[in-house]
């Protein structure tokens, strides 16, 4: 070839070296790419998997799973936080990732004892991607088995419930699961659903309750010292706004530790408030009187014929510290007396006293937000002698905070307010409100319970309560043991309301099995239930803005008319008409 024809096939040539190298560098970023792309997927793939993996004891995988469940805060009605939840390190492995097993073992069981060699081989030794080791475990912890650098151990960050008051309020905020979800007490209520959800779309923004945390661990506190001082088994404590049926208090003893939930299972301790049924006793007096006096067939300037037991077959009903005597209304209500509530109860009637238990809600289950609740147990129709013991509180059994949302109703002008947990304002409250019974019956029951503070068994704790207008009404209840009542062993319970010139709280109050103080005092309710009503009254009335008013100008104006007499200071009925 000569040099003219090569030097003319020379730039072919090199044109054609240039097209092969650009072609070959094309195809090595494509094959890259697609490496890249590959390895992104395969990532993407491990994240899926870990997110789907479940744990071989159930729980949903570490990311997303029900272990990372936000749920707002509980604040009670001044914005003080009664649960939160605060960031946990948890932590997890990768079997498939374990290089020695029994080093992975040993070195875990060493730092945490209570994680016993069975079980980490058994999480450890398989092919999973994902199992659980150990929860909710503190950030020291975490350092140390971080730092024993073991392949395929890691954690996660969950969420865990917080109650910074302990035991105080355990039974209205109930507790969590390890999941965070909840269990019990408003928690639960607001995981099934409940019109405040857990789950809103902005966890930022808290529950608020009704409940008032200052008068929340004045109770706590009362019903603690209480137990001990009457060396009690129990005890139990509501406090209503007998306007709106806000529950501003509620405590039951024993109870548990809701950053502990395990300490709930402890035998007895579950929420008698809500859960727990009970003879009351003559507390129920207040609710027969209600009745009676609405119906127009008994009147306070009747009297009842007192002087004998009243007789069912070959059974007696007298009176535990009888007056044997003629007795007028106000009087059978300030003696507590057994045989005047049963007359009283006849001249009514016993269908229409058992309507009158089912109008104010006894038959009802409770409305209330609290998942633990109980029916009331009571016959469907009354005998004579069933209604007989009924009207003074034995023989039916009722919720404390049936009893309370009752009382409420009788003092607040005769409105019947579903009791509930959450702030409802007094619109609100008159949309819900069922009358059950009149204003001047109203009037006439804040009377009474008034007068047997003043001069009845409920005068200790008026002497604790001095200057709050408060009034009340005792119940001894003698407990049913094996079938039959106990001498020695009572639930003894008290119903007060403060102020009663212009009511706004109802209070009721009860101690099981308590013992006599010392020798000087007994084991009826006016000695334990009536003076821990005064104390705690005394206690949180300042702050629910209830000043101390000693004037008895206040006490002759809840006189009713038909009472009063030209002197002042007679409240007794002028001439009654007797009825045996």
């Amino acid at each position: 070839m000569s040099a003219d024809a090569f030097a003319d096939s020379a730039p072919i040539a090199l044109e054609g070296g240039r097209k092969v190298r650009k072609n070959l560098t094309r195809s090595r970023i494509q094959f890259a790419i697609a490496g890249l792309t590959l390895l992104f997927l395969i990532i993407a793939g491990r994240l899926v998997m870990l997110g789907m993996a479940e744990a071989a004891d159930g729980y949903s995988g570490a990311v997303g799973g029900g272990a990372n469940l936000v749920r707002a805060a509980i604040v009670d009605r001044n914005g003080e936080e009664l649960a939160v939840d605060i960031s946990v390190p948890s932590m997890f492995a990768e079997p498939r990732n374990i290089i020695d097993v029994d080093e992975a073992v040993e070195k875990l069981h060493a730092e945490m004892p209570e994680l016993s060699r069975s079980f980490l081989r058994s999480r450890l030794d398989g092919d999973e991607g994902f199992v659980w080791l150990a929860r909710e475990l503190t950030p020291a912890q975490q350092n140390r088995l971080f730092n024993l650098g073991i392949p395929g151990i890691d954690f996660v960050t969950e969420n865990k419930r917080f109650y910074p008051g302990g035991t105080t309020a355990a039974h209205i905020l109930g507790a969590v699961n390890i999941d965070n979800q909840g269990i019990a007490g408003i928690e639960r209520f607001l995981d099934r659903g409940g019109n405040m959800m857990s789950s809103a779309e902005d966890p930022s923004d808290p529950v608020s309750l009704s409940i008032d945390l200052r008068v929340q661990h004045a109770m706590h506190a009362e019903l603690v010292s209480s137990m001990e001082r009457y060396q009690a088994i129990a005890a139990g404590g509501v406090l209503l706004d007998v306007h709106t049926g806000e529950v501003i208090a509620m405590a039951s003893l024993p109870d548990f530790d809701p950053n502990e939930p395990a300490t709930a299972l402890e035998e007895g301790r579950y929420n008698r408030v809500t859960a727990g049924t009970f003879e009351l006793g003559s507390v129920f007096k207040t609710v027969t009187f209600a009745g009676a006096l609405d119906s127009g067939l008994v009147s306070l300037t009747d009297s009842f014929d007192a002087r004998y037991g009243v007789r069912f077959g070959r059974f007696t009903i007298d009176d535990f510290h009888g007056e044997h005597r003629i007795l007028t209304v106000p009087e059978v209500f300030r003696y507590s007396s057994n045989i005047g509530t049963i007359r009283l109860m006849q001249t009514w009637g016993k269908d229409n006293f058992r309507s009158f238990l089912t109008r104010i809600g006894f038959d009802a289950p409770l409305p209330i937000e609290l998942p633990e609740t109980k029916r009331s147990t009571i016959a469907e129709t009354f005998s004579e002698v069933g209604a007989a013991t009924a009207s003074f509180g034995q023989g039916l059994s009722i919720t404390p905070l049936h009893m309370a949302s009752a009382v409420a109703a009788f003092v607040n002008g005769g409105d019947l307010l579903p009791a509930t947990m959450f702030p409802r304002s007094a619109e609100e409250a008159a949309e819900l409100a069922v009358p059950v019974i009149s204003e001047d019956t109203s009037a006439r029951i804040r009377y009474l319970l008034r007068l047997n503070a003043l001069e009845g068994s409920g005068t200790r704790m008026n002497a604790a309560a001095e200057g709050y207008r408060a009034g009340g009404k005792t119940g001894t209840a003698e407990k049913v043991i094996d079938g039959r009542y106990s001498t020695t062993k009572n639930f003894n319970t008290f119903v007060s309301v403060f102020p009663l010139d212009a009511p706004r709280y109802a209070l009721v109050l009860f101690v099981d099995e308590p013992q006599a103080e010392n020798e000087r005092t007994g084991r009826t309710a006016g000695w334990n239930a009536g003076e821990a009503s005064g104390r705690l009254i005394a206690r949180v009335a300042p702050m629910l803005g209830v000043a101390p008013n000693f004037s008895e100008a206040l006490d002759l104006a809840l006189v009713p008319p038909e009472l009063r007499r030209a002197e002042p200071e007679a409240v007794q009925a002028p001439v009654p008409v007797v009825r045996n």
